[in-house]
Protein backbone atom coordinates (compact mmCIF):
# COMPACT_ATOMS: atom_id res chain seq x y z
CA UNK A 1 0.00 0.00 0.00
CA UNK A 2 2.58 2.55 0.74
CA UNK A 3 4.45 1.35 -2.22
CA UNK A 4 1.65 1.96 -4.54
CA UNK A 5 1.17 5.57 -2.98
CA UNK A 6 5.04 6.68 -2.91
CA UNK A 7 4.43 5.65 -7.34
CA UNK A 8 1.66 7.76 -7.38
CA UNK A 9 3.23 10.47 -5.87
CA UNK A 10 6.03 10.22 -7.69
CA UNK A 11 4.30 10.58 -10.61
CA UNK A 12 2.23 13.30 -10.03
CA UNK A 13 5.56 14.98 -9.26
CA UNK A 14 6.66 13.97 -12.74
CA UNK A 15 3.80 15.21 -14.10
CA UNK A 16 4.12 18.62 -13.10
CA UNK A 17 7.78 18.79 -13.49
CA UNK A 18 6.92 18.23 -17.21
CA UNK A 19 4.82 20.82 -17.34
CA UNK A 20 7.14 23.38 -15.71
CA UNK A 21 10.29 22.13 -18.20
CA UNK A 22 12.20 20.65 -15.07
CA UNK A 23 13.46 17.61 -14.52
CA UNK A 24 12.01 15.64 -11.70
CA UNK A 25 15.71 14.48 -10.57
CA UNK A 26 15.78 18.07 -9.56
CA UNK A 27 12.71 17.67 -6.63
CA UNK A 28 13.57 15.35 -3.61
CA UNK A 29 10.68 13.90 -2.20
CA UNK A 30 10.94 13.92 1.69
CA UNK A 31 8.49 11.38 3.28
CA UNK A 32 7.35 13.23 6.27
CA UNK A 33 6.21 10.03 9.12
CA UNK A 34 5.11 12.03 11.78
CA UNK A 35 2.93 9.51 13.52
CA UNK A 36 3.45 6.49 12.07
CA UNK A 37 5.49 4.00 13.55
CA UNK A 38 9.17 2.91 12.20
CA UNK A 39 7.66 -0.05 10.36
CA UNK A 40 5.77 2.41 8.03
CA UNK A 41 8.84 4.02 7.38
CA UNK A 42 10.68 1.22 6.58
CA UNK A 43 7.99 -0.27 4.00
CA UNK A 44 8.97 3.58 2.41
CA UNK A 45 12.42 3.23 2.44
CA UNK A 46 12.02 -0.47 0.46
CA UNK A 47 10.17 1.33 -2.14
CA UNK A 48 12.97 3.67 -2.41
CA UNK A 49 12.30 6.40 -0.35
CA UNK A 50 15.44 7.95 1.50
CA UNK A 51 14.85 10.99 2.93
CA UNK A 52 12.18 11.13 5.87
CA UNK A 53 11.14 14.12 7.44
CA UNK A 54 9.93 14.76 11.56
CA UNK A 55 8.23 17.31 13.34
CA UNK A 56 9.00 16.16 17.03
CA UNK A 57 12.50 15.43 18.69
CA UNK A 58 11.35 12.49 21.22
CA UNK A 59 9.51 10.71 18.31
CA UNK A 60 12.52 11.06 15.65
CA UNK A 61 14.78 9.79 18.35
CA UNK A 62 13.02 6.55 18.97
CA UNK A 63 12.56 6.02 15.15
CA UNK A 64 16.43 6.87 14.87
CA UNK A 65 17.41 3.99 17.38
CA UNK A 66 14.90 1.85 15.98
CA UNK A 67 15.78 2.17 12.42
CA UNK A 68 19.57 2.18 13.12
CA UNK A 69 20.09 -0.71 11.12
CA UNK A 70 19.12 1.14 8.03
CA UNK A 71 21.32 4.11 9.09
CA UNK A 72 23.29 4.15 5.98
CA UNK A 73 20.20 4.31 3.54
CA UNK A 74 18.23 6.74 4.88
CA UNK A 75 18.40 10.59 5.58
CA UNK A 76 16.76 12.49 8.26
CA UNK A 77 15.10 16.01 7.82
CA UNK A 78 13.81 18.11 10.90
CA UNK A 79 10.56 19.77 9.64
CA UNK A 80 8.77 21.10 12.78
CA UNK A 81 9.57 24.04 15.39
CA UNK A 82 12.54 24.03 16.56
CA UNK A 83 13.20 25.07 20.10
CA UNK A 84 16.78 26.22 20.96
CA UNK A 85 16.77 23.81 23.87
CA UNK A 86 16.45 20.65 21.27
CA UNK A 87 18.97 22.07 19.34
CA UNK A 88 21.76 19.24 19.99
CA UNK A 89 19.21 16.98 19.86
CA UNK A 90 18.51 17.49 16.32
CA UNK A 91 21.61 17.99 15.45
CA UNK A 92 22.71 14.13 16.30
CA UNK A 93 20.04 12.65 13.64
CA UNK A 94 19.41 15.81 11.06
CA UNK A 95 21.07 15.94 7.74
CA UNK A 96 18.97 19.19 6.96
CA UNK A 97 17.00 20.99 9.37
CA UNK A 98 14.24 22.92 7.62
CA UNK A 99 12.44 25.29 10.30
CA UNK A 100 15.25 28.01 11.57
CA UNK A 101 13.23 31.05 11.94
CA UNK A 102 15.48 33.33 13.75
CA UNK A 103 19.09 34.78 13.83
CA UNK A 104 19.78 33.50 17.52
CA UNK A 105 18.32 30.26 16.42
CA UNK A 106 20.84 30.18 14.19
CA UNK A 107 23.73 30.82 16.16
CA UNK A 108 23.03 28.36 18.67
CA UNK A 109 22.74 26.08 16.16
CA UNK A 110 26.23 27.38 14.71
CA UNK A 111 27.79 26.91 18.16
CA UNK A 112 26.39 23.25 18.34
CA UNK A 113 27.95 22.41 15.33
CA UNK A 114 31.23 23.58 16.59
CA UNK A 115 31.22 21.76 19.39
CA UNK A 116 30.31 18.66 17.49
CA UNK A 117 32.99 19.66 14.88
CA UNK A 118 30.66 19.45 12.06
CA UNK A 119 28.85 21.83 9.72
CA UNK A 120 25.13 21.93 10.21
CA UNK A 121 22.91 22.28 7.06
CA UNK A 122 19.73 24.14 7.40
CA UNK A 123 16.99 26.33 5.45
CA UNK A 124 15.81 29.65 6.77
CA UNK A 125 11.74 29.58 7.13
CA UNK A 126 9.92 32.41 5.85
CA UNK A 127 6.82 34.08 6.58
CA UNK A 128 5.05 35.53 3.66
CA UNK A 129 1.42 35.55 5.09
CA UNK A 130 1.84 36.49 8.74
CA UNK A 131 0.04 33.45 9.69
CA UNK A 132 0.01 34.02 14.02
CA UNK A 133 -0.02 30.45 14.41
CA UNK A 134 2.92 29.64 11.85
CA UNK A 135 6.78 30.58 12.84
CA UNK A 136 9.52 32.24 9.72
CA UNK A 137 10.50 35.21 9.22
CA UNK A 138 8.94 37.89 7.56
CA UNK A 139 10.38 38.92 4.00
CA UNK A 140 11.69 42.13 4.82
CA UNK A 141 14.41 40.88 7.23
CA UNK A 142 15.19 37.36 5.46
CA UNK A 143 18.42 39.11 3.19
CA UNK A 144 19.38 40.65 6.62
CA UNK A 145 19.03 37.71 8.50
CA UNK A 146 21.00 35.79 6.02
CA UNK A 147 23.78 38.10 5.91
CA UNK A 148 24.41 37.43 10.08
CA UNK A 149 23.57 33.83 9.52
CA UNK A 150 26.44 33.55 6.36
CA UNK A 151 29.27 34.92 8.98
CA UNK A 152 28.72 31.47 10.95
CA UNK A 153 31.23 28.93 10.46
CA UNK A 154 29.85 25.54 11.13
CA UNK A 155 26.59 26.46 9.57
CA UNK A 156 25.15 26.02 5.63
CA UNK A 157 22.16 27.60 4.90
CA UNK A 158 21.22 25.80 1.64
CA UNK A 159 17.68 27.32 1.09
CA UNK A 160 14.91 28.72 2.20
CA UNK A 161 11.05 26.89 3.39
CA UNK A 162 7.77 27.85 3.29
CA UNK A 163 4.30 26.98 4.90
CA UNK A 164 1.48 28.53 2.76
CA UNK A 165 -2.06 28.85 4.28
CA UNK A 166 -3.53 25.91 3.47
CA UNK A 167 -6.31 26.30 0.80
CA UNK A 168 -8.41 23.73 -0.77
CA UNK A 169 -8.06 25.13 -4.42
CA UNK A 170 -4.03 24.98 -4.39
CA UNK A 171 -3.91 27.65 -7.51
CA UNK A 172 -4.31 30.16 -4.17
CA UNK A 173 -1.23 29.42 -3.12
CA UNK A 174 0.86 29.56 -5.85
CA UNK A 175 1.83 33.52 -4.94
CA UNK A 176 3.58 32.18 -1.85
CA UNK A 177 5.62 29.73 -3.94
CA UNK A 178 6.42 32.29 -6.15
CA UNK A 179 7.62 34.72 -4.15
CA UNK A 180 9.67 32.47 -1.94
CA UNK A 181 11.39 31.50 -5.38
CA UNK A 182 11.96 35.38 -5.95
CA UNK A 183 13.48 35.56 -2.53
CA UNK A 184 15.47 32.63 -3.17
CA UNK A 185 16.93 33.95 -6.26
CA UNK A 186 17.48 37.44 -4.66
CA UNK A 187 19.29 35.85 -1.83
CA UNK A 188 21.24 33.91 -4.54
CA UNK A 189 22.24 37.12 -6.61
CA UNK A 190 23.29 38.71 -3.28
CA UNK A 191 26.22 35.81 -2.26
CA UNK A 192 23.86 35.28 1.21
CA UNK A 193 23.08 31.03 0.34
CA UNK A 194 24.95 28.37 0.12
CA UNK A 195 22.89 26.48 -2.13
CA UNK A 196 19.36 26.60 -3.95
CA UNK A 197 16.90 24.66 -2.33
CA UNK A 198 13.76 25.69 -2.07
CA UNK A 199 11.50 23.52 0.69
CA UNK A 200 7.88 23.93 -0.33
CA UNK A 201 4.74 21.46 -1.12
CA UNK A 202 2.84 19.21 0.56
CA UNK A 203 0.10 16.05 -0.21
CA UNK A 204 -2.70 18.76 -1.15
CA UNK A 205 -0.65 21.18 -3.42
CA UNK A 206 2.86 19.25 -4.34
CA UNK A 207 2.04 19.93 -7.66
CA UNK A 208 2.00 23.79 -7.90
CA UNK A 209 5.00 23.51 -5.98
CA UNK A 210 6.86 21.73 -7.96
CA UNK A 211 5.79 23.83 -10.93
CA UNK A 212 7.05 26.83 -9.22
CA UNK A 213 10.63 25.60 -8.55
CA UNK A 214 10.58 23.43 -5.42
CA UNK A 215 13.18 21.39 -4.49
CA UNK A 216 12.16 19.56 -1.70
CA UNK A 217 8.39 18.28 -1.32
CA UNK A 218 7.05 17.55 2.01
CA UNK A 219 4.43 14.46 1.80
CA UNK A 220 2.93 12.78 5.11
CA UNK A 221 -0.91 11.96 4.42
CA UNK A 222 -0.52 10.89 0.62
CA UNK A 223 2.30 8.06 1.54
CA UNK A 224 1.62 7.05 4.63
CA UNK A 225 -2.47 8.26 5.22
CA UNK A 226 -4.14 9.57 7.72
CA UNK A 227 -1.85 10.45 11.07
CA UNK A 228 -2.43 7.92 13.69
CA UNK A 229 -3.44 9.75 17.01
Amino acid sequence: MIADRIAVVRRRIERAAARAGRDPAGVTLVAVSKNHPPDAVRAALDAGVVDFGENRVQEAEGKVAALADCHERLHWHFVGHLQSNKVRKVLAFADLIHSVDEVELARRIDRAAGELARIARILVQVDLAGEETKSGLPAARLLDALDQMRQFPHLRVEGLMLLPPYEEDAERVRPFFRRLRELRNEAREAGLLAGGELSMGMSHDLEVAVEDGATLVRVGTAIFGERAR
